[in-house]
């Protein structure tokens, strides 16, 4: 296969993130000398301005670096918790007996940009505000809305006029939603940007760099930000997806009580690469246990057009997903680890299940012999009446729905710099859709409690300080020989069958890495998403329209049931390099959504 854009190559450094503006401001950044910390972060914050569809500055992020000095890789852990006031029966008490996806119910603590500090201090070279000026600029002097973001507005447009004045005047022009392509701005955030950076430059900036890190998080989670946060939230009654008005549960006592974390990976050796993803509060390990899955069958011998080869993914993911929804989460002391879910003879008491014929929702493992939690039931909502925005709020994923193909986007930005750095990270949560702006700092908050359960005893049930279970799962690969690739796709729970369907073309397959993110994608959802109304498809495979009929064909004898959508819909894998051998980096971005590029130098 033959990419419609050429793989990127170079050996200064390279970039790829699904917005445009964010690719060209991380390598602006490595121009300007910084290293790839330096360039993601300043690409993550321009991602918050750019595409408030899919992400904000009261959402979350996951990221993993891999620093050359010292060969090491770990992960940032910017996914703020539950606050400490909810729990399931406060949850119960006001009639529910599921999360809803949008309002201020669901809020936990803005977590991303404490993730994207707390990397630039301990791992990047650039002052606070060098990093953050693409960011205030593109908020206070405007950036071309996407389509995308211009038609969730325009969905959203009566919601923000009659409920949600806040996000009215952050995203509409006079009352009206702005056309695709248009310059906009919101003058709001790129104030309390500004206010940030005045923040670490007090005292005439006589601080060190770090220092000055610390003081714009002070004012973050400590001042101005969070007081702003609280006064909000425990004063106001927000029309959520429930139909009705409620108050959240956060407080600026939960911001000031917690910071991101630098946590070590989960890995997996896999055919000469090492693999590192995030924990069990995220979904990263189904990454490493497909792979394990899958390290028994010669794949390279399989035709990767075929339904055979289809097959053999859409199985390995349904067995990952299923430990995920009885094992995944944020315990105190788990049960279960992700080495025992990699463990040999586990895996191969899995792979016993995987035959020529689908299995529907096939049943979690025991990996300790500990009785796997069963899979709560999932209520069906009952239908929206009435405007379309409540029918956009019942649906907790970031974008609009679409009557053709049900979307789950979010961002990312991946960086490899000339010294061996490598940056993946993928912000999310905050969306214009999720909670409405909150007066004055022209962001909303994240809504990530939806993806815990109303039930005790699971791992990830909700509970007061607790992290909710993450989809956001970035990932960073490590050959023996020196190469460093890293990557990361919008995509809600379908981000770990993507990204792997793209990482086995470009390893196992030989593609360039552009080619790589442009091959045909497929996707199952066979269990309930992380996002309200936690829907799911048993035994229904979803292909893009570039699939062959003959293809189809064999799905179909196997048992699968086969949709067909069109071609380029799913994920905007993005993917960058480095050779330590050669010096040589590459980059390539998927052209899904017309939005996402590489840059390369």
């Amino acid at each position: 296969m033959i990419g419609s854009r050429p793989e990127l190559i170079g050996t200064f450094g390279a970039t790829a993130s699904s917005h445009w503006l964010a690719a060209a401001t991380a390598m602006a950044i490595l121009e300007a000398g910084g290293n790839a910390v330096d360039a993601a972060v300043a690409g993550g914050l321009t991602l918050i301005v750019v595409e408030p569809h899919s992400n904000g500055l009261g959402g979350d992020l996951c990221a993993l670096v891999h620093t050359a000095s010292d060969d090491r890789t770990v992960v940032i852990c910017g996914q703020g918790p539950v606050p400490a006031a909810a729990s399931i029966e406060r949850f119960h008490d006001l009639g529910l007996d599921h999360v809803p996806g949008s309002g201020l119910l669901p809020a936990c603590v803005p977590g991303a940009l404490d993730g994207w500090l707390r990397m630039l201090d301990e791992l990047g070279t650039m002052p606070l505000d060098r990093v953050m000026e693409p960011a205030i600029g593109y908020a206070l002097g405007g950036y071309p809305i996407v389509e995308e973001a211009a038609r969730a507005i325009a969905v959203l447009a009566p919601l923000f006029e009659s409920e949600w004045p806040g996000s009215g005047l952050a995203f509409l022009d006079g009352g009206k939603p702005p056309r695709p392509g248009s310059l906009v701005r919101n003058e709001q955030l790129g104030r309390t940007l500004q206010r940030l950076v005045a923040a670490a430059q007090e005292d005439g900036g006589r601080r060190d760099r770090s220092g000055q890190i610390g003081a714009a998080r002070q004012a973050f989670y400590e001042g101005f930000v969070a007081e702003a946060i609280d006064e909000f939230v425990r004063s106001t009654d927000v029309l959520d997806a429930t139909g009705r008005h409620h108050r959240g549960f956060l407080t600026g006592q939960d911001l000031a009580g917690w910071a991101a974390t630098v946590e070590e990976p989960a890995r997996l050796h896999y055919r000469g690469h090492e693999v590192f993803k995030p924990g069990l509060w995220s979904q990263g390990p189904v990454f490493l246990q497909q792979l394990a899955l899958l390290d028994d069958q010669d794949l390279g011998a399989m035709d990767p057009s075929s339904g055979q080869y289809v097959h053999a993914l859409i199985e390995a993911s349904k067995l990952a997903m299923s430990d995920r929804e009885a094992w995944y989460g944020d315990p105190v002391e788990p049960s279960v680890t992700v080495d025992d879910l990699l463990a040999d003879e586990y895996t191969r008491s899995r792979r016993a299940l995987m035959t020529e014929r689908s299995v529907r929702q096939p049943p979690a493992g025991a990996p300790t012999g500990v009785p796997p939690c069963a899979l709560p039931s999932v209520p069906a909502p009952a239908p929206a009446e009435g405007e379309e925005w409540m029918r956009q709020l019942q649906s907790g994923i970031p974008t609009v729905l679409r009557a053709t193909v049900k979307p789950s986007d979010t961002c990312t930005i991946s960086v490899v710099d000339r010294w061996g750095n490598a940056v993946a990270a993928v912000p999310s949560g905050g969306w214009l859709k999720s909670s409405p702006v909150v007066p004055g700092l022209g962001f909303a908050l994240g809504t990530r409690a939806q993806a815990t359960w109303l039930v005790p005893g699971h791992p990830n049930s909700l509970k007061g300080g607790r992290r909710p279970r993450t989809t956001l799962s970035p990932t960073i690969t490590r050959t023996d020989r020196g190469s460093c690739l890293a990557f990361g796709t919008p995509g809600g729970d379908r981000q770990d069958q993507w990204t792997l369907q793209t990482f086995l073309a470009a390893t196992q397959f030989g593609l360039d890495l552009q080619a790589a993110c442009e091959i045909p994608a497929f996707a199952a959802d066979e269990f309930p998403t992380s996002f309200a109304p936690r829907s799911s498809r048993p035994g229904v495979v979803l292909l893009e329209s570039t699939w062959g009929p003959e293809t189809v064909d064999d799905l179909e004898r196997r048992g699968h049931v086969i949709e067909v959508v069109p071609a380029l819909t799913f994920g905007k894998v993005c993917i960058v390099e480095h050779d330590r051998g050669t010096g040589v980096v590459r980059a390539g971005a998927g052209p899904r959504g017309r939005q996402a590029y590489a840059a390369c130098r």
